[in-house]
């Protein structure tokens, strides 16, 4: 009794003490270098081609506004903003706005994964089980019939590892992307399950549901991430949220990153349209970020503006370092940004998202395998994962190129901006 009680003080004073990291003010970031785009290889006239097309994209009504920013070699070359950040409002898009940026969440949550694997603290192959006690045992996967339904239940051939939550072939399938009767005993993505449930619920409402796949054995959308943040917490003793501005955020100066936007920074929060252009639907956006979610989502409920995303990329691009600070060792961020996906993984990314098929997957994120094949502009080797809100972000290391695009469009033509903004980056070098 003795023992459990200070257990639990000890636990009370790592979350206080989270909490206090959170909110003391961090030195003000060093700006991001600027550079003259023409000396960068980009042609001035055709980056003006952008805002041609963005201007004309707001003024037809298919989006409210964006922001977008370029990196050449470390150095910013491009940093605009279009439209409005709440076009009810009439207020502008400024290009300090804030975005839900969804998916974009995972990332970083696969940062503090393996930053707790640098330190010894987890082994990425080690069942989740070791870490989340009583979760993820004796685990069964489901037998479907032709139309989906439930015939049966098999063993699992071997536990759910940390590594399967990161390359999302772990089985735990998000219930909004499929019609099976398993999805419909599953929430239906990150932010529906932290908007609702707490996370030990969250846990109960995965556990009620056989597994999808095999362990390992089919690259399937999911909610990898949001567990793998859920290990972070129990490891830690922090929250997620906490635990990433102590180690990522605040490190590399994202000052504007969290998943709370603070009152003061509310004036800042760009809006989505009304209504869907495509469908004519009431369109609304979730979570409305300037309230908590149950729990800190790291597949989904984080915000960030472009600028502050950047950095993340650049550091990224940088093995992990920028500015002189280190948030995770080269090696593994190598190991990070290279395929994962052995050759018999099935690989259904194109079903979570069209401009990503035929992409590989890291972890936490898509990595080009090979040149020619893919439908989006780069190189071998280029990384990103968007968001469903209508962010999205990539890294070209070939070419030294990071390119990070907010827009809140979280229809279905956030895969038409996903290829529009790859076009008209791409069209605007000449080197």
């Amino acid at each position: 009794m003795v023992l459990r009680r200070l257990v639990s003080a000890l636990a009370l004073v790592g979350l206080a003490s989270a909490s206090l990291a959170q909110e003391a003010p961090q030195p003000p970031p060093q700006p991001l270098p600027r550079a003259d785009p023409a000396a960068m290889g980009f042609s001035p006239e055709r980056l003006a081609r952008i805002g041609t097309v963005l201007d004309r994209e707001v003024a037809e009504g298919r989006m409210p506004g964006a922001v977008l920013i370029i990196a050449r070699e470390g150095r910013v070359v491009f940093h605009e903003a279009y439209g409005f950040r709440d076009k009810a409002a009439g207020a502008p898009m400024p290009r300090d706005a804030l975005f839900n940026i969804a998916s974009m969440t995972k990332p970083m949550t696969a940062v503090a994964v393996l930053g707790l694997a640098e330190r010894g603290d987890l082994v990425l192959d080690d069942p989740v089980s070791a870490y989340l006690p009583g979760r993820f045992t004796e685990q069964r996967v489901a037998s479907l019939d032709l139309a989906g339904k439930l015939a049966g239940t098999v063993p699992a051939a071997r536990p759910v590892s940390l590594r399967d939550l990161l390359t999302h072939t772990s089985g735990l399938v998000y219930g909004g992307r499929g019609t099976t009767e398993v999805h419909r005993m599953l929430p239906a993505g990150s932010v529906a399950a932290a908007k609702d449930l707490d996370g030990d619920r969250f846990l109960d409402a995965l556990q009620a549901a056989p597994l999808l796949h095999q362990p390992g054995t089919v690259w399937d959308y999911g909610f990898g991430l949001d567990v793998a943040g859920l290990v972070v917490e129990r490891l830690t003793g922090r929250t997620l949220d906490a635990y990433l501005a102590e180690t990522v955020f605040g490190p590399l100066g994202m000052r504007d990153t969290g998943f709370v936007i603070p009152p003061g920074s509310a004036d800042r929060y760009a809006r989505a349209l009304p209504e869907d252009p495509a469908t004519g639907k009431p369109q609304v956006l979730e979570p409305d970020a300037t309230r908590p979610t149950r729990f800190a989502c790291g597949g989904g409920c984080a915000v960030s503006s472009a600028e502050d995303y950047l950095r993340f990329a650049l550091a990224l691009m940088n093995e992990g370092e920028l500015g002189g600070r280190r948030v995770l060792s080269p090696v593994f961020t190598r190991a990070m940004l290279t395929d994962q996906l052995g050759p018999g993984v099935r690989n259904l990314i194109g079903n979570a998202d069209p401009t990503r098929a035929d992409y590989g997957f890291g972890l936490g994120l898509a990595v080009r395998t090979r040149p020619g094949v893919v439908r989006l502009l780069g190189s071998v080797g280029d990384f990103s994962w968007p968001g469903s809100s209508g962010t999205n972000w990539w890294v070209d290391p070939g070419r030294k190129l990071a390119v990070v695009f907010m827009a809140h469009t979280p229809g279905t033509a956030r895969w038409r901006y996903r290829y529009l903004i790859n076009s008209l980056v791409y069209q605007a070098l000449e080197r």
